[in-house]
């Protein structure tokens, strides 16, 4: 009230009001610029003290603070920075300042009935000392219990007595930091030798952080006026109103004030209590540090930064970022003098258990089991894997939950209604959880809060397997798409065309009957699929045209031996229904499991109604599969993963999984809506499925057998095609394409003086040019020296021909005759003639001289 008074009086007089003690956080909100507060807010503490929190994961505080403006200031802000670090408060505990020992006792007593742990007392000293020690007295300063003081107190230790402070023992606190410096050592020593000059009595007296700021904000101001001079603070009169009855009233308005207002903010320097100067009237955030009360003193245990948060000592080389590890922290003596570690929380005596809700099951017993049970509103101690993974993650939780197993039952030990029943008893009140094999769907979502879910997600169609292999005849042919298999063919074809062209002239193989050229030429052509071609390939084309092709075949006949293998072997597990449509298009029974929303899955598929059957545990799945959908049963069968899994690890010889798996979110605890333990909960859910907890829980209610196949093993098997070996067949063709180009750039033109014989029809010279190909070439080094015999007669028997035409040559042509190229023409071709054996008759050429007959 003092504080906000003189504000308002510097506003109207216009002269800046300097304070060392006001604290408050209220009197930032004036936003005066009159006023400078030359002290710390005392908001400035709750980053600090909530990093204290986050470092050790207490989850829930409770404030104890005296009922004025100087607790109560502090504690909005307090709640924003626990909820920073998802720490809460459930309870505040306001003690007024002149409260008898009695009141103190009984507001103790009612916050060790809770189950929070955690105090933050923000008092003054006298009230907080009396505190602590009816605190000790009633057994509050024990083990497990955590108290944190705010600077109020520890910023006035010279305050308190020495004798005092073993109702303490333990506790934490939080500091303005006051950095060391020869300057404060000798100020220290002059203050103390003055102060016990005027002040005999008082010989133990220390100079508390109020005194450091004083003296360094008398300093500022003295700084400001000397930057201004001194020639004139004079009041100016003429704003004052005549009527003014009071000297309140009658107030000037300070000429200099706005000047030294400019001055105080720009002053900056190195004062007692550290680097000292004005940001918007504020002083900057400062270091604090972190004490613990051991013996008749406290014990520094490190320091917070804004930058860096917890560090242990001020030497930030190795510092990287911000921090909150209890790491950063030094050994702490906790109350009971342990140094184990609260963990903030303790079951209370007396408080609320939640009420959890279990449905009743008649099957799949494995997820949630339940024993005789004595009537609806009894407790009960249900088994399986979901109840063992609710109490894992309940012995996970930073703070004790009480709870109770309710069963969701009627009279006659059934279940009483479906399991959107069973939750809507959380959205009444009835339960304040649900926890068994609920799954997360959207439109539970809107009334109720889900945890994170704790198994896997989606509903999948599960069909009876059949036995497959060895009844297609053809299933060789499965592993090559059809475009694949006519690539192939066609390819076999145009390499033995190709080879044939590049060895027709120079290889024997290749020489013979029509029918002997064309069944050599895919005889050698299919023998590369398994390396059994006999005939020998002489020409370096015909080679490099082999080898390529030879690389492919390889790669072919490999792919197709290993796709095949896969899909024999797969057949073996072939399922008798591999999509929905098939079991729409022949009508078949589908079974569903009873009371589940799977059933809304299923008529989304458009089923019928009467082909719907519901089963409610793995041995009821089992017969209505055996019966068959022509005798009642079913053909399938559609549940979540994790039924399903637990059905197939029991029938796995029998039946099997198939595409496709519709999307769900799994199973989940529930919580009405809106719940704090949602969040904490989840955490806690992730934490032990991060860990060997929930293997250990997965293993010991879903065994692994041994003697089944992978259910889950794929049942359709991809056939290869060309899309895969296209790249194959361009390199392949590229090299042919390219040998008959070069082979037949060669042959052209060792022909070109055939095709410039003038006087002749364009058609006569090609037929003369095919019949030359299909003669031998004796050149090459493939024949036998008797051909080269043969050969010479040949030659003088072309050059008389050539004699004769070179007379009737026409004068005008631009191929002038020669002996070696002017051969007569015969106009009757005889193609794939047998060359092996020449006659004069009829054979009178070879590459080098071609023969024209006439």
């Amino acid at each position: 009230m003092q504080a906000n008074f003189m504000i308002d009086l510097g506003n109207k007089s216009q002269v800046p009001i300097i304070s060392f003690s006001a604290t408050s956080p209220f009197l930032s909100s004036l936003r005066s610029q009159y006023f400078f507060r030359a002290t710390q807010n005392d908001s400035s503490q709750v980053k600090a003290i909530s990093a204290i929190v986050q470092a050790f994961g207490w989850r829930e505080v409770v404030p104890i603070y005296v009922d004025n403006e100087f607790g109560e200031g502090v504690i909005p802000y307090l709640s924003d920075a626990l909820e920073e670090v998802n720490a809460r408060i459930p309870y505040r505990s306001v003690i007024s300042p002149e409260a008898i020992d009695e009141e103190i006792r009984r507001e103790l007593y009612k916050l060790m009935s809770m189950q929070c742990r955690v105090f933050i007392v923000h008092m003054v000293p006298d009230l907080g000392l009396r505190v602590f020690d009816i605190a000790k007295e009633i057994g509050m300063m024990d083990e497990e219990y955590v108290w944190i003081i705010t600077d109020g107190m520890t910023n006035l230790w010279s305050m308190i007595d020495r004798s005092d402070m073993d109702s303490m023992q333990g506790v934490l606190g939080v500091r303005i930091y006051i950095p060391e410096s020869k300057e404060f050592d000798t100020f220290k020593v002059r203050w103390k030798r003055e102060f016990v000059q005027n002040n005999p009595s008082m010989v133990n007296a220390e100079l508390d952080i109020f005194g450091l700021w004083a003296y360094d904000a008398i300093f500022a101001l003295a700084m400001a006026v000397e930057k201004l001079g001194t020639e004139n603070f004079s009041f100016d009169a003429s704003r004052v109103s005549e009527s003014a009855r009071t000297d309140l009233e009658s107030f000037g308005v300070s000429e200099i004030g706005p000047k030294l207002i400019k001055a105080l903010s720009s002053t900056r320097f190195k004062g007692l209590s550290g680097e000292f100067g004005f940001i918007n009237g504020q002083l900057e955030s400062p270091i604090f540090q972190i004490v613990n009360v051991n013996g008749n003193g406290e014990r520094r245990i490190g320091f917070w930064t804004l930058k860096y948060g917890l560090v242990k000592r001020l030497n930030f080389t190795n510092v990287t970022g911000y921090s909150t590890s209890k790491a950063n922290l030094g050994t702490i003596i906790w109350p009971g003098d342990t140094h184990s570690t609260p963990k903030g929380w303790e079951i209370p005596t007396k408080g609320k258990r939640l009420k959890i809700g279990v449905p009743v099951k008649t099957g799949f017993s494995e997820f949630v089991k339940l024993p005789p049970c004595t009537g609806p509103n009894s407790t009960v101690v249900p088994t399986g894997y979901c109840i063992d993974v609710f109490n894992a993650v309940m012995e996970a939780m930073p703070y004790g939950v009480p709870f109770d197993f309710y069963a969701f039952e009627n009279a006659d030990q059934e279940m009483a209604g479906t399991y959107n029943d069973l939750i809507d008893q959380v959205v009444y009140g009835k339960y304040d959880a649900v926890v068994g094999d609920i799954s997360i769907i959207a439109n539970r979502s809107f009334y109720v809060d889900f945890t994170l879910p704790f198994t896997e997600s989606g509903v999948v169609m599960v069909v009876p397997i059949r036995d497959g292999s060895n009844k297609n005849a053809w299933a060789f042919l499965k592993p090559l798409t059809w475009d694949l298999w006519v690539t192939s063919g066609c390819f076999f074809v145009f390499i033995g065309f190709v080879i044939w062209i590049l060895e027709h002239r120079i290889n024997e193989d290749f020489r013979g009957p029509p029918l002997h050229h064309v069944g050599t030429s895919f005889w050698f052509s299919f023998s590369t699929m398994v390396f059994a071609h006999r005939e020998r390939v002489v020409s370096n084309p015909a080679r490099f045209v082999v080898l390529i092709w030879c690389f492919v075949v390889l790669i072919l006949t490999q792919s197709y031996t290993a796709s095949l293998a896969s899909l024999l072997t797969v057949q073996q597990l072939q399922p008798t229904v591999t999509d929905v449509n098939e079991l729409l298009r022949r009508r078949e029974n589908v079974g569903y499991h009873n009371g589940s929303f799977v059933k809304g899955i299923v008529r989304r598929l458009k089923f019928d109604p009467s082909k719907m059957k519901t089963f409610n545990s793995p041995e009821e799945l089992d017969e209505l599969f055996t019966n068959g959908s022509a005798n009642g049963g079913i053909a399938a069968a559609f549940d979540e993963i994790p039924y399903m899994k637990l059905f197939l690890e029991k029938y796995c010889n029998k039946y099997t999984s198939v595409e496709p798996t519709f999307k769900t979110d799994g199973f989940g605890f529930v919580f009405p809506k809106g719940s704090r333990l949602v969040s904490d909960v989840s955490r806690a859910i992730l934490t032990i499925m991060e860990g060997e907890k929930m293997k250990e829980i997965e293993n010991k209610w879903f065994p692994k057998q041994t003697n089944c196949p992978n259910s889950s093993t794929s049942i359709s098997s991809n056939s290869l095609s060309l899309g895969s070996f296209w790249g194959l067949f361009l390199i392949a063709g590229v090299a042919a394409v390219l040998a008959l180009i070069i082979s037949a750039g060669e042959f052209l033109y060792m022909q070109r003086d055939v095709l410039c014989i003038p006087g002749i029809s364009v058609w006569r010279r090609i037929l003369q040019v095919l019949r030359n190909f299909d003669k031998k070439d004796l050149t090459s080094h493939t024949f036998r020296q008797s051909d080269l015999k043969e050969r010479s007669c040949l030659d003088s028997v072309q050059i008389i021909g050539a004699i004769e035409v070179s007379v009737e040559a026409s004068p005008n042509t631009n191929c002038p005759p020669s002996p070696s190229n002017s051969d007569p023409i015969d106009l009757s071709l005889t193609f794939f003639g047998e060359q092996g054996s020449p006659s004069t008759d009829n054979n009178l050429g070879s590459t080098t001289s071609p023969e024209i007959e006439i």
